[in-house]
């Protein structure tokens, strides 16, 4: 038998061999290009923003994973496996730069491919500033500036959807509401930074305690809120217990003897948001009467 000897050739960035007689399929760059800015501005979500850029670069590369960094963290596709060797990449427009985008590929990349990343680069540059800018923004919406915590308006927005889902679909949840203890005189006493510093250490203990379904609220100085997916006092009471255990070994609430006043009311199919806010402020207060340093429920 005669030996039978293919040539064949490397498709740069892909990973592929075929048989040299066969052209790579290749695609209409400024059309390419006009259909990506295109698709780009469809969204403001960082994430889609990523998925809607990574199919077309996929066209040129073969990555498994694709990340970006910035000030804001890290956001990457849905499907992104990081264990392959990564590419980094600054984004800039002008002097301004906005972060880091990196592929995760376990094929090198020639000049010629990292060329046409670079005109992809421009295409996504702008809508990814604008997905940033949105992010930002909404965050100083919803979010507390000190803590990172969800704001008093973010509060009057989920208790709204809650209540609906209460009385639409039966399902229940419960209410606490958290004050601090002595902390008036920390920040007459101590000033200012200390208090701060002790507000976000509380913010700590409060997301420590709470389960994946639960939300936290800061409503300004040292009141906050939180929502417990779940109808039973026992679980409010969990929750009460963790958080003022919490509290007790916080070797900075200690120092400074500040603890915790809880209360917290389940909501009823026929609530409104200000009664079940009520309820709940009265076990705050009956928690006060006690002595302080419990949670009551009402």
């Amino acid at each position: 038998m005669e030996n039978v000897h293919i040539l064949t050739q490397r498709v740069t960035g892909r990973g592929d061999f075929l048989p040299f007689s066969a052209e790579p399929t290749r695609t209409n760059e400024p059309a390419a290009t006009h259909e990506l800015v295109t698709e780009l501005q469809t969204s403001l979500v960082i994430e889609d923003i990523l998925a809607i850029y990574a199919k077309f670069a996929k066209q040129l590369i073969n990555f498994s994973g694709l990340q970006f960094q910035s000030t804001l963290g890290t956001a990457q596709t849905s499907d992104s496996n990081t264990t392959s060797t990564p590419y980094l990449y600054d984004l800039t427009i002008g002097k301004e730069h906005l972060g880091q985008l990196i592929y995760f590929s376990q094929y090198p990349l020639c000049s010629a491919i990292e060329k046409k990343l670079c005109v992809l680069h421009t295409a996504l540059v702008y809508p990814l500033r604008n997905a940033m800018m949105y992010s930002r923004v909404l965050k100083l919406a919803t979010k507390d500036a000190l803590t990172g915590l969800n704001n008093r308006s973010q509060f009057n927005d989920i208790l709204s959807q809650k209540l609906e889902n209460c009385r639409r679909y039966q399902r229940p949840f419960s209410l606490m509401l958290l004050d601090l203890d002595n902390f008036k005189q920390v920040n007459d006493n101590y000033g200012h930074k200390v208090g701060d510093d002790m507000l976000k250490v509380f913010s700590e203990v409060l997301c420590t305690s709470i389960r994946g379904t639960d939300s936290v609220f800061r409503f300004g100085g040292d009141e906050f809120a939180i929502l417990i997916e779940d109808p039973e006092f026992t679980t409010n009471k969990a929750v009460a217990e963790r958080i003022m255990r919490l509290v007790r070994t916080s070797s900075m609430m200690s120092q400074y003897k500040v603890t915790t006043s809880i209360g917290f009311t389940l909501a009823n199919s026929p609530d409104c948001e200000n009664e079940i806010f009520s309820r709940a402020d009265k076990g705050l207060y009956r928690a006060k009467a006690s002595g302080r340093n419990c949670a009551k429920a009402y």
